[in-house]
């Protein structure tokens, strides 16, 4: 993400410090009511025939290893928000 800001000028440097990012729904979301935005949906928004990839597939390509870690941890959290 530093290579699309520009990180050295005070105003990119500012930018990045306010960049939060989150694995799964942040804490203060969890226990909130879903919501589908339809605009977001990827089958509605991509043509059949584009090509997409999972950004933890594409690490896990390349090294990552916590990549079953993260699905467990993301199974645990569907069953405990299914009540949302």
């Amino acid at each position: 993400a530093r290579v699309m800001i520009p990180h050295k000028t005070k105003r990119g440097s500012s930018s990045m410090a306010r960049l939060k990012t989150y694995e799964g729904i942040p804490p203060k979301y969890e226990k909130r009511k879903r919501l589908v935005i339809p605009q977001a949906i990827r089958i509605l928004r991509l043509k059949p025939e584009r090509k997409y990839t999972r950004l933890g597939d594409l690490a896990s390509l390349f090294g990552w290893k916590h990549d079953s870690l993260i699905q467990r941890l993301e199974e645990r959290r569907k069953v405990r928000s299914k009540k949302y």
